[in-house]
């Protein structure tokens, strides 16, 4: 039913070593048919040392030729949950801010390339970017370079300790985005069309990034993917670095956590979110410093506005059945599930949809538009379209590991190949065909693959509960 950490899965790619010469250096990596694979580019000096707990350091000049024939050490020693729906493999080593690209094999009429950068998600606390659900190869060959960056998670990216920068994981990605515009053209890609999208953590990253005045024209179209606010207030992560340090027996300071290890921080990160039964252990972009002067609905109507943005949801998250993240879920019959979305009230509702509208509302001056989208296909393995499971449509990776326990033996192949064209033609620059969102209720938006109805179809109201909700809680003024 679930996608084991441990599950195995090639970390090196396969094919002839492929050079390429950057301004960072020259880069090997692997070519098969009509793809090219650099894996584990590091884009930063390792955050270790006198580092760690520092702003990221812009990585020197390789001096020879850098072997990127195998994905890099990951930020994620120790996952949060023994199996989870994405295959996360944690590769071990310092070097954690490393990026990969999947290339076209060649240059065509198409080049340069546009390119898209995926963040991955995890609660912020955890996740891969070396997962093969994120594995580029049907966006290179369609005529996009896909790359996936790495980036600090939990406490060594997000924590506000006296005297460390603040939102350190946000800064890692805004150091890969540069890196990007430096050195992508070497791989085929165009700096000028940089779309920055991602999927949970990673979707509320990209929105948290569009809010910020430190990443206007680092990045023209931007996707977000069941991302929601999850921006943090500093006296909630204090009393989360409050709780961890407790359970480490070490001051809640640079020195006291700088005494641990990332793995043994990670672990009792984990320990705790089982101990509290809900999860409840919050770390992610704090509010209140240059990267993030205000919070992010505030940050998005004054900031991003040539920017056009992709965004929706799954119709159940975490509403659904079993999911690996959480095995044993009260079992919630599919009738009363649609009664409570009737209302907006789920944890779906309030966490991640209502994020949708919210954004729409809070970019409604905007140049540039917003669109909904809201995937519905329910997984027969995990009960509902949860949390997830629309990633191997989009990437269009049906055959990847995993995919099989957490859609079935028969995913459809057909809503694959619209879902990732509507993804790359956004990618490339083609206006979506269905009508842009205006934050109010009866927004239209493209619906996935609703049992008994088209496999897209545009549509309006799916939000509207939501909606409904949002502003009866003031939360957005119309």
């Amino acid at each position: 039913m679930t996608a084991s950490h441990d599950r195995t899965t090639s970390l090196d790619a396969p094919g002839e070593p492929v050079t390429v010469h950057t301004p960072a250096g020259t880069v090997v990596g692997r070519g098969t048919g009509r793809t090219r694979r650099f894996l584990g580019i590091p884009y930063a000096e390792p955050p270790t040392g006198p580092r760690r707990f520092a702003a990221p350091v812009r990585r020197g000049r390789f001096e020879e030729p850098y072997d990127a024939s195998r994905h890099g050490p990951t930020a994620q020693q120790v996952p949060l949950f023994p199996t989870t729906t994405v295959p996360e493999p944690s590769i071990p080593g310092e070097d954690v801010l490393n990026l990969s690209v999947v290339a076209p094999a060649a240059p065509d009429d198409r080049a340069p390339f546009p390119v898209m950068v995926w963040i991955h998600g995890g609660a912020f606390l955890a996740g891969s970017p070396a997962s093969p659900w994120y594995d580029g190869r049907a966006f290179a060959r369609d005529g996009v370079v896909c790359v996936a960056v790495g980036y600090r998670l939990g406490v060594e990216g997000f924590a506000p300790l006296a005297g460390v920068p603040t939102n350190l994981g946000l800064r890692d990605l805004l150091l890969a985005l540069d890196w990007v515009r430096e050195n992508i053209a070497a791989f085929g890609g165009d700096p000028d069309r940089v779309t920055v999208a991602g999927q949970s953590a990673g979707g509320a990253a990209v929105l948290a990034l569009l809010s910020s005045p430190l990443a206007d024209g680092r990045f023209q179209r931007a996707v977000s993917v069941s991302g929601g606010l999850f921006d943090v207030g500093e006296e909630v992560a204090r009393d989360v670095l409050e709780r961890l340090a407790s359970s480490l027996g070490v001051p809640s300071t640079r020195t006291g956590f700088g005494s641990r290890t990332v793995g043994r921080i990670q672990q009792a990160v984990g320990d705790l979110r089982t101990e509290s039964g809900d999860g409840a252990l919050v770390l992610g972009p704090l509010v209140g410093d240059d990267v993030l002067p205000r919070a992010v609905t505030d940050g998005l109507a004054r900031h991003g506005h040539r920017v056009p943005v992709l965004l929706g949801a799954t119709g159940d998250e975490f509403d659904g059945g079993a999911t690996p993240e959480s095995p044993h879920p009260s079992h919630v019959a599919p009738a009363e599930r649609a009664a409570a979305r009737a209302v907006g009230t789920r944890v779906s509702d309030t966490l991640f949809r209502a994020a949708c509208p919210r954004v729409a509302a809070a970019r409604r001056t905007a140049a540039a538009g917003s669109w909904l989208y809201s995937f519905e296909w329910p997984s027969p393995v995990l009960g509902g379209a949860t949390h997830c499971v629309d990633i191997p449509y989009f990437f269009d990776v049906l055959d990847a590991p995993g995919v099989a326990e957490a859609l079935g033996p028969d995913p459809s192949a057909e809503l694959a190949t619209l879902m990732h064209s509507d993804l790359v033609g956004f990618v490339v620059g083609r206006e979506p065909a269905w009508a842009r969102a205006t934050g109010r209720p009866g927004d239209p938006a493209r619906e996935y693959g609703r049992p008994g109805a088209a496999l897209a179809a545009d549509t309006t109201g799916v939000f509207d509960p939501v909606v409904r909700a949002v502003y009866e809680r003031a939360e957005v003024r119309r």
